[in-house]
């Protein structure tokens, strides 16, 4: 390996000739830039550089750092560099690393957005999205109508593999929170009746409560983040890889072939599912009687069925209706509405859970003030 070397003549003129030779390589010592610029502002006749690289060895990034570095000062300095002198490769690489100069303000930090601007920019977002909220209604609702006729185009199999999807694999989850918020009502209600000595009132506590609402309620969140993600994960996957596209090219309507067997699924088997859930909510209930209060199985099962009425039982299930065709709607949007990215269906399914879960509380509360109107 050869060292490297630097060497320069200006001979009293206006041009200052540089002379590479050796190995110009990252392993060697190198010359430093500074020792020309010195020899530029001892002269200040020097108004030009120029290369003369016939003996120069092997060279590397370490040639090109040096040439930067000169080319930059002499910038500042006002002294023009001739690249004549250099090899091909190397004038190459100095013309592609300075073509696009860095901006001196590239770095600078955006302004915030005014405040106006920002409270019209998130007026003008909900305006579209309650826009696409209605096109989107109308196409399922007619889709609903083509069902009714018969005329609805989607594969029957992938209905009846969604309906299992809906149900039967959601029984252990549904299970065990049921049983569980069952638990939790029946010791919240023991606490306070054992003070009175009403420990058998625990039963209407947990029947009605879990009948009339906590078991629609808790089926529907758990129907959220576990189907409607799906939806939307599904539909939104199927939305990045442009198969979407490719129905509507084919003319088949997408809300018709996959919207609408999810959310007839949806419909029918969550009713299903909250009184699946209302059982498993009881035996909860039933459990703490049993154990914790000491009371009769058979006494526990009277008191239950004085308590819960048959209103209370459509009420849950007319709730249970309501939120299986809101979890679907919400998630099978946002699939539709899912950008081209697969971080976009990630935030299309957090967005289903999001409005799912608030449609559930929404629907709840318009529910429960229905109810009390008409008095049930």
């Amino acid at each position: 390996m050869i060292q490297a070397e630097l060497t320069w003549n200006n001979d009293e003129s206006e041009s200052l000739m540089l002379s590479f030779s050796g190995d110009w390589l990252l392993a060697n010592e190198l010359p430093m830039p500074s020792k020309v610029l010195d020899q530029c502002r001892a002269a200040p006749e020097i108004r030009s550089i120029s290369f003369d690289a016939g003996h120069l060895g092997r060279w590397d990034s370490a040639l090109l750092t040096f040439l930067l570095s000169l080319i930059d000062q002499c910038t500042i300095l006002d002294v023009s560099v001739n690249r004549e002198g250099l090899p091909s490769g190397v004038r190459r690489l100095l013309a592609l690393a300075t073509v696009v100069p860095e901006r001196k303000d590239a770095h600078r930090g955006t302004s915030a957005e005014p405040f106006l601007a920002r409270i019209g920019g998130a007026a003008v977002g909900i305006w579209r999205s309650f826009l696409e909220l209605l096109d989107f209604l109308g196409e399922t609702t007619t889709a609903f109508r083509l069902l009714l006729t018969g005329k609805a185009r989607f594969r029957r199999s992938e209905f009846l593999l969604i309906i299992q999807e809906c149900s039967a694999d959601a029984l252990p989850i549904v299970s065990l929170i049921s049983l569980l918020v069952g638990l939790i009502l029946a010791y919240v209600g023991a606490i306070q009746l054992r003070m009175f000595g009403a420990q058998i009132y625990v039963a209407d506590l947990v029947g009605i409560g879990m009948v009339r609402a906590m078991g629609a309620i808790m089926t529907g969140i758990i129907i959220a983040g576990r189907t409607g993600a799906a939806f939307a994960a599904r539909i939104g996957t199927m939305q990045v890889n442009e198969e979407i596209d490719a129905l509507r090219t084919t003319g088949v309507s997408p809300v018709e072939f996959l919207v609408l067997p999810r959310v007839l699924a949806l419909a029918l088997m969550m009713p299903l599912l909250c009184l699946y859930a209302d059982l498993m909510g009881i035996l909860g209930g039933l459990i703490v009687g049993v154990l914790v209060l000491d009371l009769n199985v058979l006494e526990y099962y009277t008191q239950t069925i004085k308590a819960v009425g048959l209103v209370n039982v459509w009420i849950g299930l007319f709730s249970g209706f309501v939120y299986g065709i809101l979890v679907a709607v919400a998630g099978c949007l946002r699939g539709m509405q899912c950008g081209r990215s697969a971080s976009a269906v990630g935030d299309a399914t957090t967005s289903a859970v999001v409005t799912s879960i608030v449609s559930i509380v929404v629907a709840t509360a318009i529910i429960t003030v229905l109810c009390d109107i008409i008095g049930i």
